[in-house]
């Protein structure tokens, strides 16, 4: 049977990572009997062998469950969210097709950075906050004192929180309860004209893009033809359904509710996210506004190992494309790795996920280059670039500003550790601007630092020198002119591009001596010698010298006099000095990620 608006709940869970999402996402799929119990299995909804190899949430998934409350029955969306800070765009799109978030707060680590980011984010967009502490039945749940941490940052009042366990399903007919009760049912009119919003779409070897939407107007019927607004294009719907969890079919989808459309897509690029599906011909509604595109943050090359892999890693990428519309491609080229393509990311989790997922799925052997994140020049002439590849860094003399990205940044953590917290950013040119207790024992503190410095290696020594217990979240500011140089790294007297970083003046020597001692390590020894260099333009700021492999030419010489052992080794001289003016130099993956191994020096 259709349901009316005011049946229907749609709403999502928001939390800091690993407070238990997934979990409750479980315990609710169980409670309203949307799951069997025999076919139950922890992380029911991360259903991508990544997520549950790595116990985290890489894909936001809708599910819908059915509840009887008070005698009436009701239709539950559950839009299940990441928690980590690179997927904070996933998170963004699923709330923008909820009107209310399931706030979930550990009882023991209490109101961490990502909460705090998430909540914002909810209350921004308007929706309810529906307030759960979760894990209340461990022996060290803190309660009283999350519960004053969550007013004080989050300004909740104590008596609306849930108290919850996930895992023992203690509290979860009250969270029930309390979505059916404290959520608004969805506004929206199944009789005017269709008006849906895309939050998310996947691509199917056999069916083509399968498209989710969430219905804002009117009611989409199988058979009948829609459009995609942006896009333009019209097709027929062949199949439409709902999740519960895995795709089942209906007739139609009504005002308020969440599925799925299958149109027989086979052209990925034609599936934007943020689109907006409506009728063909005049009286097709205006398109919504969709979501704000996501800022790349960091950029690294990708090559195939295997040269002729470029049009597999093209289609592979143009899959993954459509799935996660946060990442970017561009072809590019490289003197040392031959074709291969630009790719943007959000964060080094994203950059790392995509990776291990076209190693995975697409069964590709990939080399990567080091990343780097975006950052501005204004030229002499008064133009603005963006570079995403430190190759592209113009001559210093047409550099008129050179800006980098600064993000503020928060870290939660126990007071003991502030100081050396702010010793971290202090030594990573951050600025500080302010300190806020949650409680006597926990603080926030909030810094000014420059992206390049946070997404290196800043949240594991944070994790070190607060023995795990500090978390961090970050936003962006904008660009700000600093001091950057591009150090380029000469191998055998040749560039090489892939491994040309940008860095702060004042850190060029430590780092340029630091990345040719590494590469020495790292880069076998050949039969002629090779020269590592660090430059800034045509100025070498470190060198070392890998040496040849000899062979020992004057070992059937014994005796007799010492000029034929002169004439060897002037031959042999002669063949190393031949070999090193055509020989090449064969540079390991290893190598490249060397690069980022600088900052060990730092503590």
């Amino acid at each position: 049977m259709p349901f009316d608006c005011k049946h229907i709940r749609n709403f999502s869970i928001v939390a800091h990572i690993d407070h238990g999402k997934s979990t409750l996402a479980d315990r609710l799929l169980e409670h309203t009997g949307t799951v069997e119990k025999r076919q139950l299995k922890e992380q029911m909804l991360d259903d991508m062998e990544l997520e549950r190899q790595r116990g985290i949430t890489i894909k936001a998934r809708a599910v819908r469950m059915e509840y009887r409350h008070k005698g009436e029955l009701y239709e539950l969306n559950l839009i299940d969210t990441p928690g980590h800070v690179d997927f904070q765009y996933e998170v963004s799109r699923s709330l923008a097709c909820c009107e209310g978030a399931v706030l979930l707060v550990d009882a023991f680590q209490g109101v961490e950075a990502q909460t705090v980011a998430n909540a914002y984010s909810a209350i921004a967009q308007d929706l309810t906050i529906v307030p759960v502490i979760n894990k209340v039945d461990l022996t060290y749940a803190r309660v009283d004192e999350v519960l004053e941490e969550m007013e004080q940052s989050l300004a909740i009042d104590p008596e609306e929180v849930i108290r919850a366990s996930a895992k023992s399903g203690i509290g979860i007919e009250e969270v029930l309860e309390a979505i059916v009760e404290r959520v608004p049912p969805p506004v929206g009119d199944p009789d005017k004209v269709l008006r849906a919003m895309v939050f998310d779409s996947l691509y199917d070897a056999y069916r083509g893009a399968i498209t989710y939407i969430r219905i804002l107007d009117g009611t989409v019927r199988k058979g009948q033809k829609i459009r995609f607004a942006r896009q333009g294009t019209t097709h027929e719907v062949t199949e439409l359904g709902q999740f519960v969890p895995q795709r089942r079919a209906c007739e139609e989808l009504r005002a308020g509710q969440v599925g799925y459309l299958v149109c027989n897509i086979k052209d990925v690029k034609q599936v934007h996210i943020g689109d907006t599906v409506t009728v063909p011909g005049d009286e097709a509604a205006e398109a919504l506004p969709g979501y704000k595109p996501p800022q790349r943050m960091v950029y690294c090359g990708l090559y195939p190992s295997e040269g002729e892999n470029f049009e597999e890693l093209r289609d592979s990428l143009e899959k993954l494309a459509i799935n996660d519309p946060s990442f970017e491609y561009s072809p590019e080229s490289s003197d040392a790795l031959g074709f291969g393509f630009r790719c943007g990311f959000l964060g080094l989790l994203h950059m790392e996920i995509i990776q291990q997922r076209l190693e995975k799925e697409s069964d590709l052997d990939l080399v990567q280059t080091a990343p780097n994140v975006t950052y501005q020049v204004l030229t002499s002439s008064g133009e603005t670039l963006e570079i995403t590849n430190p190759q592209d860094v113009p001559d210093s003399g047409q550099i008129e500003e050179f800006r980098q990205p600064i993000v503020r940044t928060n870290f939660i953590t126990p007071a003991e550790y502030i100081g050396p917290i702010m010793q971290l950013c202090t030594d990573r040119r951050g600025v500080y601007l302010k300190t806020e207790y949650l409680s006597p024992t926990r603080a926030m503190l909030c810094f000014d630092l420059p992206l390049a410095e946070v997404i290196y290696d800043l949240h594991d020594k944070l994790k070190s020198v607060t023995k795990g217990y500090g978390t961090m979240d970050y936003e962006l500011q904008g660009y700000f002119p600093a001091d950057l140089v591009r150090l380029d790294i000469l191998v055998g007297g040749k560039k090489v591009d892939a491994l040309s970083i940008i860095c702060d003046r004042r850190d060029a020597d430590r780092r340029g001596r630091a990345i040719v001692k590494k590469l020495r390590g790292e880069i076998d020894r050949h039969m002629f010698e090779v020269a590592l260099q660090a430059a800034i333009g045509t100025r070498i700021i470190a060198r070392e010298t890998i040496s040849a492999l000899r062979k020992n030419v004057t070992a059937k010489c014994y005796g007799g006099d010492i000029s034929r052992k002169k004439k060897l080794w002037a031959k042999q001289k002669e063949g190393k000095k031949r070999m090193k003016s055509i020989g090449s130099v064969d540079i390991p993956q290893k190598a490249f990620m060397a690069v980022l191994d600088t900052g060990q020096e730092r503590t």
